[in-house]
This record gives C-alpha cells, sequence and structure tokens, in this order.
C-alpha cells in the first residue's frame, strides 16, 4: 500500500511539475486544469496560486468566454457535513501559496456556453484588487488533477 501511495504520489508530482504555468509580475498559476462538463451545465477550474511578492495580492475577479460567468466558491467540511459557498476574493500571501484543488477554493464556471471535453484548452483572466491581470488556460482532464504533459485526445 505504501508503495503504491509514493507511485500515485511521483505521478501526480510529474504532472504537475510538467503542466503550464502562467505569470504576471510575482503572481504564477501553475497547473490550470477542469474537468469535463455539458453544455449549459457548471464547470469548475482548479490551479495553484503562488505570490513571489512581498505584499499580499488578492483575487477579486476571473473571467473567461466559456462561461456565461465564473465564481470563486469553498468547500468546506464541518460535523460531516460539506458545503460550498461563494467567496468575494481570495487572498494569496506575500511569499506563499493558495491551492485550487477540488475539496476547498475552485473556481464555479456557470452556464457554459460549451462543452468542456478532455484535452481541449479554455483561456481565463484572473484579476487582482491591484489591477493586475493574468491570463492562464486551463486544460480540461479526465482524472483528478492535471493531464500529464503530451495527454491529448
Amino acid at each position: 500500500m505504501t508503495r503504491l501511495l509514493l507511485v500515485a504520489g511521483f505521478a501526480l508530482a510529474a504532472a504537475l511539475a510538467q503542466a503550464a504555468d502562467y505569470t504576471a509580475g510575482p503572481l504564477t498559476a501553475a497547473a490550470p486544469w477542469s474537468r469535463p462538463a455539458a453544455a449549459g451545465m457548471t464547470g469548475a477550474g482548479f490551479l495553484t496560486l503562488t505570490n513571489n511578492g512581498r505584499a499580499a495580492e488578492t483575487l477579486v475577479r476571473v473571467e473567461s468566454p466559456v462561461a456565461a460567468r465564473v465564481e470563486i466558491h469553498r468547500s468546506t467540511l464541518a460535523g460531516g457535513v460539506s458545503r460550498m459557498e461563494k467567496a468575494r476574493s481570495v487572498q494569496a500571501p506575500a511569499g506563499g501559496s493558495v491551492a485550487f484543488a477540488p475539496g476547498g477554493y475552485h473556481l464555479m464556471l456557470v452556464g457554459l456556453k460549451s462543452a468542456l471535453k478532455p484535452g481541449q484548452k479554455f483561456p481565463a483572466t484572473l484579476t487582482f484588487a491591484s489591477g493586475r491581470r493574468l491570463p492562464v488556460a486551463f486544460t480540461v482532464s479526465e482524472g483528478m488533477g492535471p493531464p500529464a504533459a503530451g495527454h491529448s485526445h
């Protein structure tokens, strides 16, 4: 069992290391990915946001042409009950990171204009309270993380 977990951990680390990163100033969005979803439905976006600057940066808006709107959400688990709530913003601390991952912060792609299919890429722009904008491209993955480099359909 330990060996299986070790192999799975290395595989995920390799996928993350090979996935695309996007940078604007001190901010980096690592390995943006999404799951498949049908047109008209709601999709979800995930990434890791790192702030290498000396001051905190606050993500206040995300836009993508694939959805009517993009909302920042956070899932929590308390007393065995899972809840999801809309967040107005997310702070990326100075010299730190914040993960947008299943079970935590994530981006809800509301009112998808077309289906999100495995291997597809779609653009989005992250906007911060400072006015900084970070364009990224999400890759649609069939699994629970970003697809490995070179994986396409």
